[in-house]
C-alpha cells in the first residue's frame, strides 16, 4: 500500500490562506529545503482540490509538468487545463485506487474539503505542516468539522529559526 501524507504550511490559529486564498503571510526557511527535498523525491503523485489547484498554477507554469502525476478534485471543473493534469469527480475513490496500485507515496495538498473527505475514509496516513508564527484570526481552515475523531501519533516536531515549527503525526 501507497502512503498517503496531507501536508502544507498554516497559520497557529489553522488557517491555510486568508478568506481571498492569498497565502503572502508564509516564509520560506533555507533548513526546509533538504526536508523539502528529501520528501519530494518519494512522491510520484499528488491530489489537489480544484480550488488550490487554481492558487497553485497562478503561481507556476508547470503544474503538473513533469514526473509527478497531477489530479485535481472537482464537481464543477470539467475538463483538465492541460495534458498534464487529469480531473477527477471523486477523491474516495481515486485515492482508494491510486493506494492500491504500485508507485511512490502520494501527496495530498491544500484543500480541508478534500482532505475532511479522505480521513473520513480512513485513507490519509500521515500529516506534515509547517506551523507559522501568525494568527490570521480568519480565513481558509486548514480542517473542517469531521464526522468522528482522528488519532495521531506524533512522529517529529522540529523548530526553525524564523519561527516555525513543522509538525508531522502519523495517522492511528
Amino acid at each position: 500500500m501507497r502512503k498517503v501524507t496531507f501536508g502544507g504550511a498554516n497559520s497557529l490559529d489553522n488557517y491555510i490562506a486568508r478568506k481571498d486564498g492569498s497565502y503572502d503571510w508564509i516564509t520560506w526557511s533555507k533548513e526546509l529545503n533538504p526536508i523539502m527535498k528529501k520528501y519530494w523525491k518519494n512522491i510520484d503523485t499528488v491530489v489537489m482540490g480544484r480550488k488550490t489547484y487554481e492558487v497553485t498554477a497562478k503561481g507556476s507554469t508547470d503544474v503538473g509538468v513533469g514526473p509527478i502525476k497531477t489530479y485535481v478534485c472537482s464537481r464543477t471543473l470539467k475538463k483538465a487545463p492541460n495534458k498534464h493534469v487529469e480531473v477527477v469527480a471523486d477523491a474516495v475513490k481515486l485515492v482508494k485506487r491510486l493506494k492500491s496500485e504500485p508507485g511512490k507515496e502520494i501527496c495530498i495538498m491544500g484543500g480541508g474539503l478534500l482532505a475532511k473527505s479522505l480521513f473520513e475514509a480512513g485513507l490519509i496516513d500521515e500529516i506534515g505542516f509547517n506551523v507559522h508564527p501568525v494568527l490570521l484570526g480568519s480565513g481558509i481552515p486548514l480542517f473542517h468539522k469531521m464526522k468522528k475523531q482522528i488519532n495521531l501519533e506524533l512522529l517529529e516536531c522540529r523548530q526553525f529559526k524564523n519561527g516555525c515549527v513543522m509538525l508531522t503525526y502519523r495517522v492511528t
